[in-house]
């Protein structure tokens, strides 16, 4: 078997998208699991809406996802150039080819005789298509129309009478009836190739052998072959990729969570989370098992286990693994992950010294367990940097039990010229205090929350005191003390 080739192809027109980029992550998959290579170029022939800044936002969510290319935009080749845009000569190359060898002929039609004939077309229960009207021009007639300022497209002349049967990697034998294809445009009036024409010449010029892609494009494969075979060129393999589905099962839009890797990553997804999550999206790895690092879905992936029928995309799985992910990273990543967040909210100045950067390591020590992703941190970090108000109705019960005084006293005894706590020091700390004031756990424990937070719950004491640090704590439980009038 010679060496796999695959390519992720996407349009520049808006950031990249959950569905391209769980096909760039199939393909790369595929690939690396089989020494193959992958190839990563831009189908930009959308003019009006393709742009570098969304070019940009596609490779860099490629590289924050982990996923490299052998050959390709920013990376270079032997077959580039790896834009569509710079490849318009090679393109009007294969034009000729194809119009000499009369697989390809020029049509006039504009687009009100196009929507006449649809409308015939419905009104007498037909299949809509193109008729074939300019199938069998003469030369006179190409430069009468073109005399009268017409500006022809390039059709594709489909044969008739032929089914088309491909052998799709997930899906089986998927055939087609050319009869219902009618003959589709190859290169637009511009000059400007479609994207069927386009990508057939890039993919055999780039020696691609298996194309990977979502379940969308299975209705323009049938286009494709029947160019591959009128060029002469050897047909890919391919697999085509189910759909996401939200999770109640309609297709997948905003209202069932974001929608691009951008957001995600502004959010504080993690990335090894979120790729995590997209293998399981139509593929299974034959065990129960769920969390995976990228070499280990490596290791087994095939296209043999993904599933034809749609994939859900579940956000509390994804927040469950995204929580996984950030209590088993060390403490020093998730620290400075919630450092720009904690910045932004005004929790933490520009300029920041040793002794606050200390603090986001505490703190995020202490809340780190909740998060379901980093942007959480804001509203669970609060505690630590805005003093309570003690407006709390269930809290004002808990700071009106009559021991109150009594256990904040013994706290602030035992901190004042304590120094700097530890968690363990903490700890230690706290054991003692039920038993020294003979009383049950909650009654110290719960007013002491309280007293710290305005809160009946948040993060463990233990977790607080290291956080805020002595003087802090003493100053907070002398508030609230106050608040008892």
């Amino acid at each position: 078997m010679s060496e796999i080739k695959v390519r992720f192809a996407p349009s520049p027109t808006g950031p990249l998208h959950i569905g391209g980029a769980r096909s760039a992550l199939f393909n790369w998959l595929f690939a690396r699991h089989d020494n193959g290579k992958c190839i990563v170029r831009i189908e930009d022939t959308d003019l009006e809406r393709s742009s570098r800044e969304s070019e940009e936002n596609i490779l860099s969510s490629l590289r924050w996802l982990g996923l490299d290319w052998d050959e390709g935009i920013s990376v270079g080749g032997p077959n580039g150039p790896y834009r569509q845009t710079e490849r318009l000569e090679l393109y009007r190359q294969y034009t000729k080819e194809l119009l000499a060898s009369g697989w390809v002929y020029r049509c006039y039609c504009s687009e009100e005789e196009l929507a006449a004939q649809r409308e015939v077309q419905m009104a007498a229960g037909e299949m809509v298509g193109y008729t074939g009207k300019c199938r069998d021009l003469s030369e006179e007639d190409c430069k009468r129309h073109e005399a009268e300022g017409r500006k022809p497209v390039l059709r594709f002349k489909v044969p008739q009478g032929k089914v088309l049967t491909i052998r799709d990697k997930v899906r089986g034998d998927v055939s087609f009836d050319c009869n219902g294809i009618g003959d589709f445009i190859i290169v637009k009036s511009d000059g400007i190739p479609t994207y069927n024409f386009a990508v057939v010449v890039d993919d055999y010029t780039m020696g691609i052998t298996h194309v990977v892609r979502a379940e969308e494009h299975l209705s323009n494969t049938p286009l494709q072959v029947l160019l591959f075979e009128a060029l002469g060129w050897p047909v890919p393999e391919f697999a085509h990729i189910s759909l996401i589905l939200g999770k109640d099962r309609s297709k997948m839009s905003k209202r069932h969570g974001a929608t691009s890797i951008q957001q995600y990553r502004d959010m504080g997804y993690l990335p090894e989370a979120m790729v995590n999550f997209l293998a399981l999206l139509g593929w299974s790895p034959g065990t129960e098992d769920e969390v995976f690092t990228l070499e280990q879905i490596k290791e087994r992936f095939s296209l043999e286990r993904v599933a034809k029928s749609p994939a859900v995309f579940d956000l509390d799985k994804l927040n469950w693994l995204n929580g996984y992910y950030i209590r088993n990273s060390s403490v020093e990543r998730i620290a400075e992950l919630a450092f720009p967040y904690l910045q932004q909210a005004g929790y933490l100045p520009e300029a920041v010294n040793d002794r606050l950067m200390e603090k986001v390591r505490l703190v995020t020590v202490a809340v780190r367990e909740y998060l379901e992703y980093m942007a959480q941190v804001v509203d669970y970090a609060e505690v630590f940097f805005k003093d309570p108000a003690y407006d709390d109705p269930e809290a004002k019960e808990v700071l009106a039990q009559e021991q109150v005084p009594i256990v904040f006293g013994a706290l602030q005894d035992k901190l004042t010229g304590a120094g700097a706590l530890d968690e363990i020091g903490a700890k230690a700390m706290l054991k003692k205090l039920p038993k020294e004031l003979g009383l049950g756990g909650k009654l110290v424990f719960q007013p002491l929350r309280v007293g710290l937070t305005g809160k009946t719950k948040g993060p463990e004491l233990h977790h607080l005191l290291p956080a805020l640090g002595g003087p802090k704590v003493i100053e907070r439980l002398k508030n609230a003390l106050q608040t008892r009038g």
